[in-house]
């Protein structure tokens, strides 16, 4: 374990634990490090109780009991220089102070020369004695190190800083005191430190750590009490450190015990390591350099879409809204936290910051005991109403360590272990968490192979002339997978960004007017079906208006940005995603491709409604938004802001009053900007450029894709997969007309670019180098799926052949069976009728195969042959 603890100016102590063996002590020796542990958390965290002449020692170990038990010791290095022992002469001679009763030579005072001796406000001491120990001045109640005597100041000395005054008239005007022994040297003393968190997230107060001189001030000794001999400056910088290192190491065991409760009932939990288990219960109150957030936002992702998927496989009938109902009642706090409280996570959450006076170790109980007498008490009881300020007021530690969560921070902790176990050990991992949690998100494949059936990615639910099924529950699950996708990408690439910034560039990236941006681009709405003409003009206003320049658009009134267009970018990534057999690393790379021109930042654009609250809330501007009005169809929007006493009005009309809503705001932060009014920090797009950047990775994906075979589905039901392909005569439909009768609405034919005449016909005759970058880019996407789909069987391509060529589906049998039972041989044909100017009809029948299938895919093999060399099919 590496802690790096911090100090003020920027200094960083790196710590670690070293084992040094097993050390057995004598019941002595025990009760010494006791009282020397009980000895100095009195000083650093007590020390009041030093302000009396004598303090008693042990009397906390026998009336508590502590829930932890070590000991904390001084240790010295052993002559070998490898090994250390504890160092029994300090603690010894630090217990046989004056502070607990003790005599420091007493007997052998008169033995010693005055030069060696300092009189103190207890009386003579050896200057030996008085090196390296702990003093305490009563006048003001300081406690001080003594490093060293320094001859030349005495009370006759000028006060430092001062022409005219000597030490000796400084105490005497300040404190009253009169300094009876002026010849003797001051002592060279460094104040005993305050104690405080050093995991606490502090902010850097320069780039540059800066070198800093120990601070030192100068006291005279007559007005010292000496505490505890040998108790030096740099064991106290040492125990400085020791409360915040050994709450760590605390919250560390609490993780561990948690990886080993999981590790019992799952195999996968040995595979991440504590700290990553600490990070993910550690939450933003913590206050510390480690927190739970950006896992949780990784973890979100992934649990709305393995329970996504799920439900998208496994619940047959569900329209999309009643998946989407489904998986919110699982991923909802309310039953993360039902979950998390019955497998009892609760209990290791690290939800408070460390505040050092709640440090409780052996020799230092917590005095407010929780038993069942005082439990009432003490703690609020499970079920109490109680308000949560009060609760956030009751901050006093009881003895068993109780401490108040909110209900949404555990929900969240149950995210944050999901991104953990992504991250360390991937998906599997993260799925065997669930398991253990109580979430089901495995799928059988032979739902895998019903959903194919029934899935259409280009179809819109006012289509009716096929068999049935639209485009709307695949939109579900490419949206699911899209989330997943897009956050393990800023995750990824932006390690510095802060979780509500991710959040933010994932709402800017997935939103639906960026997709629709990108269906234009990649022109989707070329292949959509629909029967619905004011669908049509949308989308047909819509992508006009997208090719226009800037210097028109800000002309005319921006339209609405249509729906479906991000729906069908969205279903057609499930669609891809289910026709790879959840081959997420196919739908990744895809993903970037379509997605480049978003995932740059080159401009981005927050929601104008949303950064004028921001604005507004931090000048501590007025803002209101009037009930909006209907005039002639349109809806009449308005803002009025209040600035420093200015009453400031924006309106703007649209056919959408959330569109309204938006030109205002945009309006009104023009106006505002213009007037000087900007927020202080930084903004979110030079956040983005300015910050380290590094590579893509798909965070955790290690599943196994599945081998889907549209052979054998389209064997079931090869008329329905078709989709009708018989509806009507391909032909070229120019870009702005009504496609609603006339698109390719298979997927596999936009990816393979067989459907693309409307692309060929754009890109010969454009020149615009963006649109033909646009083009590119759409082949680039087909290129990588084209490339998955090359890999399926031979007897899935001939399928597909025959559907893109509205052939009848190829016919298989078995034509021979051979051999005895137990090393039976197969041999079958098929048989394929290639319709055209000259039909052909082709007959190929396989070797024997000790299976039917590998009969079968070999006799598909030999069609294809035949197909390829009959021109049927290209030769490359």
């Amino acid at each position: 374990m590496k802690v790096d603890l911090h100090l003020a100016h920027g200094r960083i102590v790196k710590t670690s634990f070293i084992s040094s063996g097993v050390l057995t002590f004598s019941r002595e020796e025990i009760t010494l490090a006791q009282k020397f542990q009980e000895m100095f958390l009195k000083v650093i965290l007590d020390r009041s109780e030093f302000f009396s002449d004598v303090v008693l020692l042990g009397s906390n170990l026998k009336s508590h009991c502590s829930l932890t038990f070590y000991l904390l010791l001084p240790v010295k290095q052993c002559a070998d220089g490898r090994s250390v022992v504890i160092d029994w002469h300090t603690i010894r001679c630090c217990l046989s102070s004056p502070a607990f009763g003790c005599q420091v030579n007493s007997d052998r005072m008169d033995y010693v020369p005055i030069n060696d001796t300092l009189e103190l406000l207890n009386g003579p001491v050896k200057k030996v004695d008085v090196l390296h120990s702990l003093i305490f001045t009563p006048h003001n109640k300081q406690f001080f190190f003594i490093d060293g005597i320094v001859d030349d100041i005495n009370a006759n000395s000028r006060r430092k800083g001062s022409k005219d005054i000597s030490n000796a008239q400084h105490y005497k005007e300040r404190f009253g005191i009169q300094l009876k022994h002026p010849d003797q040297p001051f002592l060279k003393a460094k104040q005993l430190f305050a104690l405080r968190n050093l995991l606490h997230n502090r902010l850097q107060e320069s780039t540059v750590v800066r070198e800093i001189e120990e601070h030192f001030d100068v006291i005279p000794a007559e007005l010292c009490c000496l505490k505890i001999v040998g108790f030096s400056k740099d064991i106290g910088s040492s125990l400085s450190l020791l409360p915040s290192l050994m709450h760590r190491l605390e919250s560390l065991l609490l993780a561990v015990e948690l990886k080993d409760v999981m590790s019992r009932s799952f195999r996968e939990a040995s595979e991440i390591s504590g700290d990553c288990i600490l990070e993910a219960l550690t939450t933003e109150k913590c206050l510390e350099r480690l927190s739970l957030e950006r896992f949780e936002v990784l973890g979100d992702a992934f649990l709305k879409y393995a329970v996504g998927r799920h439900s998208f496989l496994s619940f047959e009938g569900l329209d999309e809204g009643q998946l989407t109902k489904r998986r919110s009642s699982i991923v909802n706090n309310a039953n993360l936290y039902d979950l998390a409280i019955k497998n009892n996570l609760q209990v290791y959450i690290c939800n408070e910051s460390f505040e050092p006076p709640q440090f409780f170790a052996l020799g230092r109980p917590c005095m407010v005991s929780c038993n069942i007498d005082t439990k009432s008490t003490t703690c609020y009881q499970r079920g109490q109403d109680i308000d949560a300020d009060v609760a956030e007021a009751h901050k006093s530690k009881c003895s068993k360590s109780h401490r108040w969560l909110h209900r949404k921070t555990i929900a969240d902790v149950v995210e944050a272990l999901v991104g953990a176990f992504l991250v360390e050990s991937g998906f599997r991992a993260a799925t065997a968490f669930l398991r253990w949690l109580g979430i089901q998100v495995e799928f059988e494949i032979l739902d895998v192979h019903r959903v194919l059936r029934e899935s259409k990615a280009f179809v819109h639910p006012s289509y009716q002339k096929h068999s049935g099924g639209c485009y709307q529950n695949l939109e579900f699950l490419g949206d699911a997978v899209m989330e997943y996708l897009v956050t393990s990408y800023l995750y990824s690439v932006y390690p510095d960004l802060k979780p509500g910034q991710l959040t933010d560039l994932r709402s800017i990236t997935v939103n639906n007017n960026s997709l629709a941006l990108i269906a234009t681009q990649q022109f989707f709405h070329l292949y959509l079906l629909k029967d619905s003409s004011g669908l049509t003009q949308a989308i047909n206003e819509f992508v006009s208006y997208v090719h226009l320049s800037e210097l028109e658009q800000e002309q005319l009134e921006e339209p609405s940005f249509p729906k479906v267009l991000g729906d069908i970018v969205e279903s057609s990534i499930g669609a891809i995603l289910l026709d790879s057999g959840f081959n997420l690393e196919l739908v990744w790379k895809i993903m970037l491709k379509l997605l480049n021109p978003i995932l740059s930042f080159s401009s981005l654009k927050l929601n104008p409604v949303r950064e004028l609250r921001e604005l507004c809330q931090f000048k501590n501007f007025e803002l209101q938004f009037p009930d909006h009005e209907k005039v002639k169809g349109d809806y009449l929007v308005r803002i009025e802001i209040r600035a420093n006493g200015e009453l400031l009005s924006f309106t703007a009309t649209n056919h959408s009053s959330k569109v309204a809503r938006r030109m205002a705001a945009q309006e009104a932060l023009r106006e505002l900007k213009a007037k000087g009014y900007r927020h202080k920090s930084k903004s979110l797009e030079e956040i983005v450029q300015s910050t380290h950047k590094r590579e893509a990775q798909l965070i955790g994906y290690d599943e196994e894709c599945m081998v889907i075979d549209p052979g054998d589905l389209l064997e079931a039901n090869f008329t329905e997969t078709q989709l009708d392909l018989d509806w009507q005569e391909e032909q070229e439909v120019p870009p702005s007309g009504d496609h609603s009768h006339h698109e390719q609405s298979n997927l596999s034919k936009w990816a393979s670019g067989e459907s693309s005449a409307h692309t060929d016909k754009l890109q010969n005759n454009s020149h615009d180098p963006a649109l033909q970058q646009q083009i590119q880019q759409n082949m680039d996407i087909s290129n990588d799926y084209m490339e998955t789909i090359g890999n399926k069987s031979a007897k899935s391509k001939l399928y597909e052949i025959c559907a893109a060529h509205y052939w009848n589906r190829p016919e298989f049998v078995c034509c021979k069976e051979e051999g005895p039972s137990h090393l039976r041989m197969f041999t079958c044909m098929v048989s394929v009728k290639a319709d055209g100017i000259n039909s052909v009809l082709l007959e190929c029948e396989s070797d024997p195969k000790p299976q039917k299938k590998a009969a079968k895919e070999h006799a598909a093999q030999g069609a294809l042959w035949c197909l390829k060399h009959l021109g049927y099919l290209p030769k490359q």
